[in-house]
C-alpha cells in the first residue's frame, strides 16, 4: 500500500481521487468550534433549563463528560485513519461493514436534516416572512463556497467563528452589568418552552441530551481527516483545543444566564441570549446579538454541508451510496458532486417538508454515530495515557443512556430510517451477489 511522505496512507482503492491536504490545527480548530457555537448556543440553554431547573451547569458538565469520551475517541481514530468519512470509515475498519454502515447512513440521513433547519433558523433570525427563501440561498451561497475549495471554508468559517465570539463576550458583558435600572421587560415574541420550571434531580439527562448535541461539532474535524496536514498530529490537537473552548463558554454562560434572568424567564425563553441583553443595561444591543445568531447558523451551515458531503464522498467510494457521488475534480479537488447532491436534498426538505417537525431524529442518529466510535476506539492498541479503554466504555454507555432519554417519536423515525437504510444495502448486496455468477459463466 503506498503512504505519503507525510506517513500518512493514501486511500486503498487504486485510481481514486483524492483531496489535497490543506487545513493547519488553526483551521481545523475553527471549523470544529464553529460548529459546536452554532445556532443551538442561542437557544438550547431554555429547554435545557426547563428541563435540569437551577442544576443546568451540572447537565452541562455531564454533556461535557460524555462529548470528550466521545472526542478522545475520534481524535483516536482520525490519526489512525485520516481519510473523509469519520466514524463511517472507523466502523467499518475496526468493526466491520454493517456497524460502519449505520453510523454513516445515521449521519448522512440526520445531519442533512440538520442542515436544513439550520438554513431556515438564519432565515427566522435575518427575515421571517421570507425564512424559507433566505434558506434556500444560504445554502445555495455556501455551497458555493465548499466548491471553491476547503481553504476557502476554513476562512469563511473563521470569519463568522470571530463575530459569533464577538457576540457570545458582549452579551456575557451585558449579564455582568446587571439588569437595566428601568427594568426593561424582555421582547420576545412568545415561549415554544415552559414558562415553568418543571425539572430538577430527573431533568439532568435529558438536559444534557439537549447540550450534548450542541458539543457534537468536533466531528466536523475528523470527516475532513483527508484533508488536514500532518493528520497523526493535527487531528487530535484540533479536536480537543475545539471540544475546551466550546466547553468553557457553554459552561461560563450557563452560570450568567442563571444568575442573571429569572428561571421561569430563563425557562420559557424563544431566545435566552436576546433576553439577557434585552433586560441588561445594555439592551440597545439586541441588534448586534441578532445579527451574531445569524452568523452562528452560517457558521454551523456552512461546517455541516462540508462534513455531510465528506462522509457522502466516503460512503460513496465504497458503493454504500452511488458511485457518481464519489467524484473529486475541479480546480480546487473538492467532492463537488457529493457536494450538490447534499445542497439539493436540503433544499428540497426546505421546499417541501415542515423542516422542525422532521429534524428531531437527527439526536438519535448523532448518538449511534457517536456509540460506534467509541466502540470502534475501544478496539484500539497503543493508547496514549489520556485516552483509557474505559473511557471508550463510558462514552458508549453514555450515548446509549442520552439516547433512551430522548422523546419516543425522536427514537421511533430515526429508527425507521436506519431500518429502511439497512434494508437497502442488503438488498443492493443480494442483487450485486446475483450478477456475479451470471457475469462470470459469460466471461467465460
Amino acid at each position: 500500500m503506498a503512504t505519503r511522505h507525510n506517513g500518512t496512507r493514501r486511500n486503498d482503492r487504486p485510481g481514486q481521487q483524492e483531496l489535497q491536504r490543506r487545513l493547519g490545527v488553526f483551521d481545523s480548530t475553527a471549523i470544529g468550534l464553529g460548529s459546536m457555537l452554532g445556532a443551538g448556543v442561542f437557544v438550547v440553554f431554555a429547554p435545557a433549563a426547563a428541563l435540569a431547573g437551577p442544576l443546568l451547569t451540572l447537565a452541562v458538565v455531564v454533556a461535557g463528560v460524555i462529548a470528550y469520551c466521545n472526542a478522545v475517541a475520534s481524535a483516536q481514530l482520525a490519526a489512525k485513519y485520516p481519510a473523509s468519512g469519520g466514524t463511517y470509515v472507523y466502523g467499518r475498519r475496526r468493526l466491520g461493514e454493517w456497524p460502519g454502515f449505520i453510523a454513516g447512513w445515521g449521519f448522512v440521513t440526520g445531519k442533512t436534516a440538520s442542515c436544513a433547519a439550520m438554513a431556515l433558523t438564519f432565515g427566522h433570525y435575518v427575515a421571517p416572512a421570507y425564512a424559507t427563501p433566505l434558506a434556500v440561498a444560504g445554502v445555495v451561497v455556501l455551497t458555493g463556497v465548499n466548491l471553491l475549495g476547503i481553504t476557502r471554508t476554513a476562512l469563511l468559517t473563521r470569519i463568522l467563528l470571530a463575530v459569533v465570539l464577538a457576540t457570545l463576550v458582549f452579551v456575557a458583558v451585558a449579564s455582568l452589568l446587571g439588569p437595566h435600572p428601568e427594568g426593561a421587560p424582555a421582547v420576545t415574541p412568545g415561549s415554544v418552552y415552559p414558562a415553568t420550571l418543571s425539572g430538577g434531580g430527573w431533568g439532568i439527562l435529558p438536559a444534557a441530551g439537549l447540550m450534548f448535541f450542541a458539543f457534537a461539532g468536533y466531528a466536523r474535524i475528523a470527516t475532513l481527516g483527508e484533508e488536514v496536514k500532518d493528520p497523526t498530529r493535527t487531528i487530535p490537537r484540533a479536536i480537543l483545543a475545539a471540544l475546551a473552548g466550546a466547553f468553557v463558554v457553554y459552561l461560563g454562560l450557563a452560570a450568567l444566564l442563571q444568575w442573571h434572568l429569572p428561571p421561569a424567564q430563563l425557562a420559557g425563553s424563544t431566545a435566552p441570549l436576546l433576553d439577557a441583553v434585552a433586560v441588561s443595561r445594555l439592551s440597545a444591543g439586541m441588534p448586534f446579538v441578532q445579527a451574531g445568531a445569524a452568523a452562528a447558523c452560517l457558521g454551523a451551515l456552512l461546517a455541516l454541508i462540508t462534513g455531510v458531503g465528506r462522509t457522502t464522498l466516503a460512503m460513496a467510494r465504497e458503493r454504500d451510496l452511488p458511485a457518481p457521488l464519489a467524484r473529486v475534480g475541479g480546480a480546487h479537488t473538492v467532492p463537488f458532486v457529493a457536494e450538490l447532491a447534499v445542497a439539493a436534498v436540503v433544499i428540497i426538505l426546505l421546499l417541501s417538508t415542515n423542516v422542525m417537525t422532521v429534524v428531531g431524529f437527527s439526536s438519535f442518529g448523532v448518538l449511534i454515530y457517536y456509540a460506534v466510535t467509541n466502540a470502534a476506539a475501544f478496539t484500539l492498541e497503543g493508547r496514549p495515557w489520556h485516552a483509557p479503554r474505559w473511557l471508550n466504555v463510558l462514552g458508549f454507555l453514555g450515548c446509549l443512556v442520552l439516547a433512551v432519554t430522548l422523546p419516543p417519536a425522536s427514537m421511533l423515525v430515526m429508527a425507521a430510517v436506519l431500518a429502511v437504510g439497512i434494508a437497502g444495502r442488503f438488498l443492493v448486496l443480494r442483487l450485486r451477489r446475483t450478477a456475479r455468477p451470471r457475469r462470470t459463466s459469460r466471461e467465460s
